[in-house]
């Protein structure tokens, strides 16, 4: 099949596969022994005491409503609580039928909207201790990952069915940065670690690997690379200056005041935290962006391989402005509707905008967006220079080098 430069040649394949295969092993070694540093002195799904299991429901026993006036004198509380019989799906109970119990309670705004449990329902049940050897099963939610797994597997398909090999390494790449997120990189900011560091080793590893893996160790992935690199750089870069005059705590929310309390032994940077979530926040876009246009300008060069710097550099730049204005949006929607809930609750009990645009929840919304954003404008520029130089210089000097050793058919190469 005909290939492009870039891309894998017949007579290197086993060369080009061997590099493949030593990638993968590097980032599974990569992950396991960072993992093994970050995670010391740390427990993560700390059950405190209670198990949950997997359970479907089988039978429903009765379902009874009371008035508790325990806490509230006369106050007409009313509690629905709906017994069932259920089977353990898994764990060390697999296989045990156990009654358990969902509580409603009209003291709670919205319990009525959770839906009632039927037969055939598969659920969350809670294995909770009443004295010494007595055990009680509390409803703790419906069980859900299985369709969400479900979807995770048609999304799998599509990606290997239409992108194909670079759709598979998509996928692999795409795995290995969740197992390094929640491997090493969470783990590395409970223990204690420079958050600093950790998010640094985050990018520089989701960025080599990803592109490695998808874009192939071609010059166009190396473009690529050293473009997200400094994208990246410049998104760090923004929080960095802007920090001092915006004085920020990182006391956002609810959320924040439990990692201060979390953990005595050393104090949580909430601000480093931040820090790190507007970086998290602009990878992803960076290399969006940066793949885009370093494909782009590949293809114009490898079908016009005559091209000027001059001329590529330009077609460039009319490519990232088209580029730039979709992925703002796309960055600013995407940094409004993950805290849709909280800007309404804002919006509506706060007596004025000034107070609603200088609280701190709302000035680091603002933060991520503006410092993606910048980060994505400057990203398509130093794309668009770098690719340029390297694709009028390299490229053309491979080409001709393979002319004079009479490879006549580039394609073929």
């Amino acid at each position: 099949m005909p290939k492009n430069i870039n891309s894998y040649s017949a007579e290197n394949s086993q060369v080009n596969w061997f590099i493949w295969f030593l990638l993968i092993v590097v980032s599974i070694v990569a992950i396991i022994f960072t993992s093994k540093y970050a995670s010391v002195g740390v427990n993560l799904f700390n059950s405190n005491g209670m198990e949950n299991y997997k359970a479907k429901v089988i039978e429903i026993i009765s379902a009874e409503e009371s008035v508790n006036d325990v806490f509230f004198d006369n106050a007409g509380i009313e509690d629905l609580v709906i017994k069932f019989k259920c089977v353990i799906l898994d764990g060390e109970n697999f296989g045990k039928r156990v009654t358990a119990s969902q509580s409603f309670s009209s003291m709670y705004t919205g319990s009525e909207l959770i839906k009632k449990v039927e037969v055939g329902d598969k659920v969350v049940v809670s294995k909770q201790s009443i004295g010494e050897t007595d055990f009680e099963w509390f409803f703790m939610g419906y069980y859900r990952f299985d369709k969400i797994i479900v979807l995770a597997l048609v999304f799998a398909l599509l990606l290997i069915l239409i992108g194909r090999l670079k759709g598979l390494n998509a996928l692999i790449s795409l795995s290995f940065t969740a197992a390094f997120v929640f491997k090493v990189f969470l783990p590395w900011v409970l223990s204690g670690k420079n958050i600093y560091i950790g998010i640094a080793l985050t990018a520089v590893f989701t960025i080599v690997m990803s592109l490695l893996l998808i874009q192939g160790p071609g010059v166009k992935g190396l473009v690529t690379i050293i473009s997200c690199c400094i994208g990246t750089a410049f998104s760090a870069l923004v929080p960095y200056v802007m920090n001092k005059s915006l004085k920020l705590s990182g006391l956002l929310d609810e959320d924040s005041i439990y990692l201060l309390l979390m953990n005595t032994e050393f104090k949580m940077d909430l601000v480093a935290i931040i820090y790190a979530g507007i970086i998290i926040g602009a990878l992803g876009a960076v290399m969006d962006v940066a793949t885009d246009i370093a494909s782009s300008l590949y293809e114009i060069t490898f079908h016009v391989p005559d091209v000027s710097f001059r001329s590529l550099f330009k077609s460039g730049m009319e490519i990232s402005r088209d580029i730039m204005g979709t992925m703002t949006n796309t960055l600013v929607l995407a940094y409004i509707g993950s805290s849709l809930s909280s800007i309404l609750l804002l919006v509506t009990y706060t007596p004025s905008l000034m107070e609603l645009l200088n609280r701190e929840m709302i000035i680091v919304e603002l933060l991520q967006t503006f410092s993606g954003s910048i980060a994505l404008l400057l990203t398509a520029p130093t794309t668009v220079l770098i690719s340029s130089f390297h694709y009028t210089s390299i490229l053309r000097y491979k080409k001709n080098e393979l002319r004079k050793t009479h490879f006549i058919e580039i394609d073929t190469i």
